[in-house]
């Protein structure tokens, strides 16, 4: 029997069988974050959650499904199981357990579906779940899509298009890759604000927080500052390998400072004494969490026009939006005219975890009303 547009839902979710959720000490894993995030505001509005992960992992309010499987990998992503370690196992057989991990936890959520125990279904890894869902199509799935939509992508979604999987953006500017995909509906991420506590005041640096890898513009940011004559931070997991040791290294000086990787628990304090966050991002980001993370520490962000950051920050009064190096330089020098509690306002307005919550279950609905 199909949900009224009233009750209360009976939701499955899953997001990874690699980690336990929420994530081990060492791990930012974006995605993650912001599935532990919704289903604990689904779960706060009265819907039964089950969470589809490995042993050990725990959300309050929330019904854990492990199948008593253990994570791959544990603490700062060390491997966990010998399955990772044996003399056979290179890049492709790797790939190959990771991928079969995930399937194995999706697949215990479709086995409970079927049952009639669930109403619809909430996957993370479209790539993982919709050969299932093509398979089985009286249940509703919906996929929470976290990366760019690349070519290669768009291409193989189209296949596997079904009337009961739909798919959710987490910005417009996303989809614009593949428009006529069977979307349900865009959903902001969205923050716990009580680990975001909002700083008035801040020193006199500028900051970088995230990968450091050539996409996020770790480099540029460098370079920007050098230019502008400011000091800068770089926080997080270094690329040991050439754009690490070429391009963002051997510019490290007193100025330009790295303070390793920061763990997602403490990276308010960073963000709350910046000035600015710096994000001169050099692809189409699908969202951002960084920006808003930063915005509701009162810390303005000055990011490249590319992706989502004409939806996310609101140019003049949470930031600025410029075309290269040299406009940033100019929004660093003006970045006092931002008024760090409108950045505040700003998140709790548009970017909590309450209202990404709200939407989802709106989204849910709006399409469980449709098939009744």
């Amino acid at each position: 029997m199909k949900p009224k547009l009233k009750s209360k839902l009976k939701i499955g979710m899953m997001i990874s069988g690699h980690f336990i959720i929420p994530p081990p000490k060492g791990i930012i894993h974006a995605p993650m974050i912001i599935a532990r995030a919704i289903a604990r505001g689904l779960a706060k509005k009265g819907h039964q959650i089950y969470f589809f992960a490995p042993k050990g992992s725990n959300l309050k309010r929330v019904k854990m499904v492990t199948g008593q499987i253990s994570p791959l990998y544990g603490i700062s992503g060390k491997k966990y199981l010998k399955i990772l370690s044996g003399p056979d196992i290179g890049e492709i057989e790797t790939n190959k357990i990771r991928n079969l991990w995930d399937q194995y936890f999706i697949s215990l959520a479709y086995k409970m579906a079927l049952k009639n125990k669930l109403d619809l279904l909430h996957i993370h890894p479209a790539d993982r779940g919709l050969p299932l869902g093509l398979a089985i199509e009286r249940i509703p799935v919906f996929y929470t899509l976290h990366d760019p939509i690349y070519p290669w992508r768009a291409e193989v979604f189209k296949i596997f298009q079904s009337k009961n999987q739909y798919f959710i953006s987490i910005s417009n500017a996303q989809r614009k890759p593949a428009p006529s995909l069977n979307w349900a509906g865009t959903v902001y991420n969205g923050l716990d604000l009580k680990k975001f506590p909002f700083s008035e005041k801040s020193e006199n640096y500028c900051l970088f927080l995230g990968r450091l890898l050539p996409t996020k513009g770790v480099k540029e940011a460098i370079v920007a500052c050098k230019k502008a004559g400011e000091r800068l931070i770089i926080a997080g997991i270094p690329n040991k390998g050439r754009y690490w040791e070429k391009e963002i290294k051997p510019r490290l000086n007193k100025n330009i400072q790295y303070v390793g990787n920061i763990p997602y628990e403490k990276t308010y304090q960073y963000y709350g004494q910046a000035k600015v966050t710096l994000c001169p991002i050099q692809w189409e980001e699908p969202f951002g969490l960084t920006f808003i993370e930063s915005f509701a520490c009162g810390t303005p962000v000055i990011t490249f026009d590319r992706g989502s950051a004409k939806e996310v920050i609101k140019n003049g009064k949470t930031g600025f939006i410029v075309k290269d190096i040299n406009e940033m330089v100019k929004a660093i020098k003006k970045i006092n005219q931002i008024d760090r509690r409108e950045c505040r306002r700003w998140v709790k307005k548009y970017f909590t975890e309450e209202k990404m919550a709200e939407e989802y279950e709106k989204i849910f609905y709006k399409i469980l009303k449709k098939k009744d």
